[in-house]
């Protein structure tokens, strides 16, 4: 769409509602203290776990323990002439001694003279968001966009702001905390920004996790669970970030902070709010329409920071197939909760551990610029405790969504759609080669799985091993790399497989419903 036919800003602004009553903390309930009897507990691991590393070979002394409420971080100092590498290979026969699930090894702990053991508490305990909400470094944030993620291994608190991230990939499978961390970043920016200065698109295509936020006056629109108008809601995105850069360059400024500085002290220009775009599950609508939303997620991701505008995308299949190479090249903060392999582990945050992780809340946080992933026990907020302050919202300052936005969004999803049409009309016009589907050549399965069995593929393999002509080898190695099955070719060196066997049953899985 053209940039005149967007809402334009007054309008949208008319539509906020003035009176907004920030709820009361007496919602949310309160933790409890740290539970001073395990110290004895934690000084006999912190002995054992001397003792079995001496009985390697590997001499080390305690120098900290840092309690953290999932799990607990042992500071070894090794003696001199130990290999930090020995200590690290010893992370199973650790989890065995300590009959411990999950051991991670951190050597060395940056800034320190130290390696960090991690080893899960027996007794763990939950974090409430509302401990962290009545901080003061989160009452004193200068920043709207200030989110409650949880407390580090040594209890502290963590947060974010979502303005520096600037965008955020969030994964894990089912049961992880994925979305108890969405909710806990949602309901932050509830207790910390007012509508006219944070908006929220929610787009939920599984229909069950954000409904409820419903009928506040944060939402832009309604929460979007069809598919195609998701992917309308992030096509009108892109148009609302390039109006947003055309008002910005007219002040001659670059980002939306000081724009929105010259808009206040001018008084006749609209004042822009910050927008934040959250998707609950990627996958589902990559199934949908894969070429619309990917595109416009990469937009968005490259841009939208100077404008105000900012993703928080969440997925349960952490694959090559559903975090492209182009989202993932432009979503630079990521947070892993527990995933099935290290294969997906390296998807999310390019590291192995989250494999290791212990569920329920349990993450690895790696923020932009960070070198290494920081362990964190998210943050948590109940269903109840939600229900409760979306009711004080509502009936203190309901929604008044934008009749317009919300017009441009099914325009923006008819065109999309008409453009997903044309696409297979000229796939089926070209033939099968551009066809990625598993079922698309009945010598695609076999070729993959030959893949994973031998961990590499070629062209010559396929030939062999399929009786195949080099010409049809070749096609199917293209499509493999296209589907992200294998590595990109790089000369000599011989392709990697991308994917894991328990991937791959589950594409087959797919493709067959």
């Amino acid at each position: 769409a053209e940039v005149s036919e967007l809402p334009l800003g007054e309008e949208i602004e008319e539509e906020y509602v003035p009176e907004y009553v920030f709820p009361p903390v007496h919602l949310l309930k309160k933790g409890s203290g740290p539970n001073v009897s395990l110290n004895l507990e934690y000084e006999q691991t912190a002995k054992k776990l001397v003792e079995t590393l001496a009985s390697f070979g590997v001499k080390t002394k305690i120098l900290n323990i840092a309690k953290g409420p999932t799990v607990t971080r042992y500071e070894l100092q090794p003696e001199v002439g130990v290999r930090v590498r020995s200590i690290r290979n010893l992370a199973d026969d650790i989890a065995l001694s300590l009959a411990a699930k999950g051991v991670r090894i951190e050597a060395p702990i940056p800034g320190k003279e130290a390696v960090g053991i991690e080893v899960p508490n027996k007794n763990t305990s939950v974090v409430p968001i509302r401990n962290l909400i009545e901080s003061p470094s989160f009452e004193n944030a200068k920043s709207k966009l200030t989110t409650c993620l949880g407390v580090d291994v040594a209890g502290n608190p963590v947060y974010c702001d979502i303005s520096k991230m600037p965008h955020m990939m969030i994964a894990g499978t089912t049961g992880s905390g994925k979305s108890v961390c969405i909710n806990s970043i949602l309901m932050s920016i509830l207790y910390k920004a007012k509508p006219d200065e944070v908006k929220l698109i929610l787009i939920d295509p599984k229909k069950i996790e954000l409904g409820v936020y419903n009928g506040i006056s944060h939402l832009l629109v309604p929460v979007v669970s069809d598919p195609k108008n998701a992917a309308g809601a992030l096509a009108w995105s892109v148009n609302e970030m390039e109006r947003r850069f055309s008002l910005i360059e007219e002040t001659g400024v670059r980002e939306i902070k000081a724009y929105n500085e010259v808009a206040l002290r001018q008084g006749d220009r609209e004042v822009l709010p910050h927008i934040v775009i959250v998707i609950d599950e990627l996958a589902d609508l990559m199934m949908m329409a894969r070429d619309s939303v990917e595109s416009s997620i990469c937009r968005i991701a490259q841009k939208a920071r100077a404008a105000g505008m900012h993703l928080i995308i969440g997925t349960q299949r952490p694959s090559v197939d559903v975090i492209t190479g182009l989202i993932k090249a432009n979503v630079p903060s990521r947070i892993a909760f527990t995933v099935a392999s290290q294969i997906d582990s390296r998807t999310i945050i390019d590291a192995n551990g989250a494999e290791k992780l212990v569920g329920k809340g349990d993450m690895l946080y790696a923020p932009v610029g960070s070198t290494t992933p920081m362990r964190v026990q998210g943050s948590f907020v109940s269903d109840t405790e939600i229900e409760s302050v979306i009711s004080f919202l509502k009936g203190n300052s309901g929604a008044s969504y934008s009749e317009e936005i919300m017009d441009s969004i099914e325009k923006e999803a008819a065109k999309c759609e008409k453009s997903k049409s044309r696409a297979s009309d000229d796939d089926m016009d070209s033939g099968d080669d551009d066809d990625l589907s598993l079922n698309s050549d009945p010598m695609l399965k076999p070729a993959i799985e030959i893949a994973i069995d031998s961990g590499t593929i070629s062209t010559s393999m396929l030939q062999r091993r399929l009786k195949l002509g080099y010409a049809r080898a070749a096609r199917l190695i293209d499509k493999m790399e296209a589907m992200g099955v294998v590595s990109e070719f790089a000369g000599s060196k011989p392709r990697t497989v991308l994917i894991s066997h328990e991937k791959y049953m589950e594409m087959v899985a797919n493709s067959e419903n």
